[in-house]
Formats: C-alpha cells, structure tokens, sequence
C-alpha cells in the first residue's frame, strides 16, 4: 500500500498561560478559536487556525511536556508580506519584517511565550 496523503492539521504549542496565548493568538492577530475544552482538573485543549489554513494549533494544560516558548519555526505561507507585517504592528505585535529573499518575502514574529513564526510570501513563479 502507498502512502498517498499525509496531512498536518494539528501542532502541539507550549504556552504558559492558556488565556493570555488565546488572546493573542484570537484577540490580537485574529485566528479562529476552534474549541476550548476543559476536559477534567488537569487537561484543557484549545485549537485555534489561522484563516484559510487546513492545519491548526492546539495548547492548553496537560498537552505537552515542551518549555512554554521552546517552538522555533513555524512557518505560515501568506499572499502578502507587507499587509501581514501590517496587520501584525497595527495590532501591536513586534513583528520583523519585510526580508527579501530569492525565496520568498518573510515576516516573523513571536507569542507572548517567545514561540516563533515566519510569515512567507512565496516568489513569483513563471
């Protein structure tokens, strides 16, 4: 049997505290919240996704044994760099950007926690 379609849809991200990482991953920048589920004394699950992605993020209490803020490089493919750096700033987030690359345009930025993302707009292809 072939292995034909492997998808990411969910990655674990390690937070300190749930609220404020649901506000800013929702209030601030925007993602949907998916669910929040207190599933008992000791395990919450949060999923948010950012608009228009097939995979989301998940942190929560009892979902991982990572160091909040140990999440280094992540990356999200975005029509625009310029507008995402503005969307980012607008809403106070320090995000860095734009770097021009022959591979693409990138803005990066981080979570309250110091989880990295990069943002890409990816080349003009002929």
């Amino acid at each position: 049997m072939a292995i034909t379609d492997w998808r990411i849809e969910l990655i674990i991200l390690p937070v300190t505290d749930v609220d404020r990482a649901k506000a800013f991953y929702v209030d601030t920048i925007g993602w949907h919240a998916d669910h929040d589920q207190r599933v008992s004394d000791d395990l919450r699950f949060v999923q948010i996704t950012p608009p228009g992605s097939a995979c989301s993020i998940a942190f929560g209490e009892g979902l991982t044994d990572m160091a909040p803020g140990t999440m280094k490089g992540l990356q999200i493919v975005i029509p625009d760099a310029d507008e995402a750096l503005r969307h980012l700033t607008e809403r106070g987030v320090e995000a860095r950007g734009v770097q021009d690359l022959a591979w693409g345009r990138f803005v990066d930025f981080a979570d309250p926690d110091g989880n990295a993302w990069t943002l890409q707009q990816l080349p003009k292809r002929d």
